[in-house]
């Protein structure tokens, strides 16, 4: 007599400070964040071979660039999500808004899923570890994709506002503008493609803007930032001691204004200035001492030379 074994799949636990992800949340951001991009980037290489880009659409691409990565680097990650420095409301309001032009959600839900990335940095409970299937060549090369884009609609769990992020949840402005974000992107695409109309007086104009200015900048905005959660904790180098793979890597740190001395960052999150050697410019860094210089923050987060010699790697 044979024994019949159960095949039933085991449920996968459910982490902790985790929601379920809803199916057609999964395909939404499917369509979003990997199906567009990719389409617009693909759009984008006959379109420069064929009709190249004129300049207007150069400086306008460039400026929403660098509005959407230090919205990133500036608002949702230093200040949002680590505190890294403090500011009145305007600001705050301000720097959700832009963090939001930079289409990567909602800031409560960034702030929560890289709170929890922080909590569990390469260990279960990561989000978007690129070592959550192992070392071997094709599992880092599967972890590398998950961690890079994978995960957002992979992944069977997202981060619980309500545990990661209540600070923010208990602002009634940044509920509203929660609330608000669909308005956000659209105006996010909107906006490169008004300049470029109001700049030429054309409808032609209008169109280019939003094509270069709106949906390739938003396609390598993402892959940039994206590049840090993947590219940044498995190659480069580590200087400083963390209990984690972050690492420092200079063309994503070029590329993100900052963001690729991932390294300290993981060894001091709150801290305001990623790039604390000789030869790691930080460009975000720079803007928020500006700021500072200007009255608009305070209580900034500055790197600490006795916890740097402490924490470096002999």
């Amino acid at each position: 007599m044979t024994s019949s074994i159960s095949r039933t799949r085991v449920p996968e636990p459910q982490p902790t400070g985790t929601v379920p992800a809803p199916a057609g949340r999964r395909i939404g951001f499917l369509i979003t964040l990997l199906v567009l991009p990719v389409i617009a980037l693909a759009a984008a290489v006959p379109a420069l071979w064929e009709w190249g880009i004129g300049w207007h659409d150069l400086v306008i691409s460039a400026l929403m660039y660098l509005i959407s990565i230090f919205g990133i680097t500036i608002g949702y990650h230093r200040y949002f999500t680590h505190r890294a420095f403090r500011c009145g409301k305007p600001l705050r309001i301000t720097l959700a808004i832009v963090g939001g032009i930079a289409l990567e959600g909602p800031v409560t839900l960034w702030v929560a899923e890289h709170r929890r990335h922080h909590k569990f940095a390469d260990r279960p409970g990561d989000p978007h570890s690129p070592w959550r299937f192992g070392d071997s060549g094709f599992a880092l090369l599967k972890g590398l994709l998950y961690a890079h884009v994978g995960w957002f609609f992979a992944a069977r769990f997202r981060s619980d506002r309500k545990h990661w992020a209540p600070d923010l949840l208990a602002d009634p402005g940044i509920r509203r503008l929660d609330a608000a974000y669909p308005l956000i992107a659209v105006g996010s695409l909107l906006l490169p493609a008004a300049i470029g109309g109001l700049w030429t007086l054309s409808w032609h104009g209008a169109l280019t803007a939003l094509f270069w200015g709106g949906f390739v900048r938003y396609a390598v905005v993402h892959h940039v930032t994206w590049s840090v959660n993947s590219i940044a904790h498995t190659f480069g180098q580590q200087h400083f001691v963390t209990r984690d793979q972050s690492r420092d890597v200079r063309w994503v740190a070029i590329l993100t204004l900052g963001e690729g001395w991932h390294n300290w960052h993981h060894a001091d999150p709150t801290c305001a200035r990623h790039g604390v050697l000789k030869g790691q410019p930080d460009p975000s860094a720079r803007l928020i001492h500006f700021l500072e210089r200007l009255g608009w923050i305070h209580d900034v987060h500055w790197p600490d030379p006795r916890r740097i010699a402490a924490r470096r790697v002999e």
